[in-house]
């Protein structure tokens, strides 16, 4: 047992190292009364910090916040990434590379990605949606320019269309590696049966996806559960937009609250436990339903 466990121990000290002792210091931190600016005062504060986190306004304006901005982006790029599943998993001339340049926003670092949403698509002089807009307002005879400050105008949408552009690769991913594991046998024997591809995607393609976009809804939540950038780069957490991860940046950084920040940290990670632990569970089913079917 041990010689086949040994290889295993470099990674797991690294885990542990990198991971574990970082939040077990953060847990300590978060029992104390501690702000950096006044650190002869700090003290033992029990659970203080984690009742005055809950009582917060800003906090629960940030929850409601993280949980908008969340379901939003993981509802649309689940359907868009659906969409365009459907749309790669058909034989089409070209396939290869219309798959290689939907994945690309994915690949792309979160604060350029963000970068490139606020100053080439958003800003409101030199932006392309102004842009196209004026062109459009010109063929329809509009003299006035057609300038709207997206950002400032609709700041959640903006940090929300940013993410679900990036986000609908990965659920394309997911989702398209269910449609390409489905049962052939029981396609073929609807279709001698009579049945259509609206029959077919309702009663065979969906239900065999369902676990696929549990998958990438659980997968989705805890990584936007704990966006920071675009919410840092487009907006800087004002207009209503600071989120939970922004708000503890905010306590930590700006206000020096130590204690506080690393007990609102903890909460998030306890989440976000929770959320992993769901997402473990439905990628055990889905391996055990793989091996049923194999």
């Amino acid at each position: 047992a041990w010689a086949s466990r040994a290889p295993l121990l470099p990674a797991l000290v690294f885990m542990i190292v990198v991971t574990q002792l970082p939040f077990l210091g953060t847990l300590v931190i978060s029992f104390f009364s501690w702000n950096s600016l006044n650190p002869d005062a700090r003290a033992f504060n029990g659970f203080g910090n984690y009742g005055t986190v809950l009582s917060d306004s800003a906090l629960r304006s940030s929850v409601i916040t993280t949980v908008v901005l969340t379901t939003t982006v993981v509802l649309v790029s689940l359907v868009l990434g659906l969409l365009l599943a459907l749309l790669l998993d058909r034989r089409f001339p070209g396939r290869g590379a219309v798959r290689t340049m939907l994945i690309t926003p994915f690949l792309l670092v979160p604060v350029a990605a963000a970068l490139l949403w606020k100053h080439v698509l958003f800003n409101p002089e030199y932006g392309l949606f102004n842009g196209l807009l004026n062109s459009i307002g010109g063929f329809l005879g509009f003299e006035d320019p057609i300038q709207p400050d997206w950002i400032s105008d609709m700041p959640l949408f903006a940090i929300e269309a940013a993410l679900i552009w990036q986000w609908t690769p990965f659920m394309m991913l997911i989702l398209l590696a269910g449609l390409q594991s489905r049962p052939l046998d029981a396609i073929e024997a609807a279709r001698i049966d009579g049945a259509g591809d609206r029959q077919i995607f309702r009663y065979i393609t969906l239900p065999h996806l369902r676990r696929y976009l549990e998958l990438g809804a659980l997968l989705g939540s805890i990584h936007i559960v704990q966006h920071f950038d675009a919410v840092f780069t487009i907006t800087g957490g004002a207009l209503g937009t600071a989120n939970l991860p922004f708000t503890i940046y905010q306590t930590f950084y700006r206000a020096h609250e130590y204690g506080l920040a690393s007990a609102a940290g903890v909460l998030v990670v306890i989440g976000t436990i929770i959320l992993a632990t769901f997402a473990l569970r439905v990628v055990s089913s889905l391996f055990s339903e793989e091996g049923g079917h194999s």
